[in-house]
């Protein structure tokens, strides 16, 4: 079977429209949270899990979707992934107590878990290496953009109306690419390979992920010498561990480590962990800093971050473009320095600091982030074999869920013992009571944006040893992909 001439525009649109709105409703009960804890009468430890469920389900279950697209077609797979989101928006929206809210979520990221690697898997198949790029950089829009309006929607719905509207306005989003799904959606990656699902890995993955991504997340609120915070790290490091290493055992592995021998993907993988450690600071403390410190409301708290976000999406598909022309290395450089640079200027905030400035650098700091994220990941992905991208789009994701909740929780721990050691000072040097708290909180914000300036720089120091991938596919690697029969290994 000869490679495809013309990429299925149809199909990948379809996907497209999917993954938008799941990947969007990830950051849309960030800034409502304020609100259903006070309907729902739940302390803000307790409403928190919205949030940190949400990416314990991602995180469990992303390592499954390499078995899911190799042996299920990207129709059903889109299908099942949108019936759940679906499911569970309407469960959220009517949902009379926290827990079958809780649930809901959950049920809600079993879809969405499934849809980024399955869009990143079919991009990869649909586009040659040389067109691929400029496609990345539109799944660029829909990857970090979606997320970043989340916050700027749910600030205008919580101060107009109530935090359900939030779920019944997404549900008619989810059920029309559902429906585009069932009647328009044509089957591009099936594969229909005979696996077998490890269920032991499966098991060892769940507790290795999601003792990880629970134990960083508690540690944000508890403390990290809190003994339960201690036990749950280290049951998911040992079942990590272990998982690891049953999986180069395995012929037919859950998620293929192997991938790692590619050093341009190991590469990749390195610098997109450093990135979105260093991305969430911003993501995280900017929200506390203008309404905690500054006053401002949710709704401008939100808009604050719709420039930036705007930005990203015009510039997703150009970087994409010149990700084609010029290659991951100039460009990874270009917006690392930036990141670097604009993240040490929010180290220096102060109660003078204006909402435009505060604005401007944000905006010019998410400029740098969109020349790093896709062409860094894409310059690893084409490094790899047509028959290792499920296991190299799994992967991906996977690392983004576990390295964003390691960033976020490790930057709310500097932050707050930063802010507890400047309180007391200030209290032992006779400040006003009334602007301790106020003055603290800033002190450790800044601190933090320091700390997260140094982790920036490692990425920028990793970006230099960026190589363009020789890889050349063949035709039997293509006819591998697109033949509807069983694949084997190259």
């Amino acid at each position: 079977m000869t490679e495809q001439k013309k990429p299925p525009y149809g199909i990948i649109a379809i996907l497209f429209t999917g993954a938008f709105v799941a990947i969007f409703t990830q950051t849309l009960l960030n800034i409502a949270l304020p609100s259903i804890m006070i309907d729902l009468k739940i302390e803000p430890s307790t409403a928190q899990w919205l949030i940190t469920g949400y990416m314990l389900v991602n995180g469990i279950l992303i390592p499954a979707s390499a078995y899911f697209i190799q042996r299920y077609s990207n129709r059903s797979i889109f299908i099942l992934a949108m019936s759940l989101f679906a499911l569970g928006t309407l469960l959220a929206g009517l949902a009379p107590t926290f827990a079958v809210l809780l649930a809901a979520r959950m049920i809600q990221a079993s879809g969405s878990a499934l849809m980024m690697p399955l869009l990143m898997n079919v991009i990869l198949v649909a586009f040659p290496v040389e067109r691929r790029g400029s496609a990345m950089g539109i799944f660029g829009l829909v990857m970090i953009v979606a997320p970043a309006i989340g916050p700027t929607l749910s600030g205008y719905i919580v101060e107009h109306y109530s935090w359900r509207v939030l779920f019944f306005i997404i549900l008619p989003l989810a059920l029309i690419p559902l429906a585009l799904g069932i009647f328009k959606l044509k089957n591009l990656t099936f594969q229909n390979r005979e696996l077998s699902l490890d269920k032991a890995s499966l098991v060892l993955s769940s507790l290795g992920f999601g003792g990880i991504l629970y134990g960083f997340s508690a540690a944000g609120q508890n403390g990290w010498g809190d003994p339960f915070v201690v036990g749950t790290i280290t049951v998911g490091v040992v079942s990590l561990v272990t998982f690891i290493f049953r999986q180069l055992k395995l012929k037919e592995p859950l998620l293929e480590f192997r991938i790692y021998k590619y050093p341009m993907f190991a590469l990749s993988s390195a610098i997109s962990i450093v990135v979105s450690m260093s991305m969430f600071s911003a993501m995280i403390l900017m929200p506390i800093y203008v309404q905690t410190i500054k006053g401002i409301s949710p709704i401008d708290s939100g808009l604050l971050m719709l420039p930036g976000a705007l930005l990203m999406g015009v510039m997703s598909p150009i970087t994409g473009k010149l990700f084609d022309k010029y290659g991951a290395k100039v460009l990874a450089i270009t917006g690392m320095s930036i990141v670097v640079i604009s993240t040490y200027f929010f180290s220096d905030l102060s109660m003078e600091t204006t909402y435009l400035q505060i604005m401007g650098i944000y905006t010019i700091r998410m400029f740098g982030i969109s020349m790093v994220m896709m062409p860094v990941m894409t310059n690893g992905l084409n490094t790899l074999p047509m028959t290792a991208y499920p296991h190299g789009t799994a992967m991906n994701n996977t690392l983004q869920q576990v390295s964003g909740a390691i960033g976020s929780a490790l930057l709310i721990t500097i932050m707050n013992t930063r802010t507890t050691s400047a309180a007391k000072d200030l209290a032992l040097s006779g400040a006003d009571p009334a602007s301790i708290l106020k003055t603290s909180m800033l002190e450790g914000i800044n601190y933090t944006f320091f700390i997260s300036t140094f982790i920036a720089a490692v990425a920028l120091l990793l970006t230099l040893f960026i190589k363009k991938p020789t890889k050349v596919v063949t035709e039997k690697e293509k006819d591998q992909v697109y033949k509807q029969q069983p694949v084997t290994e190259s």
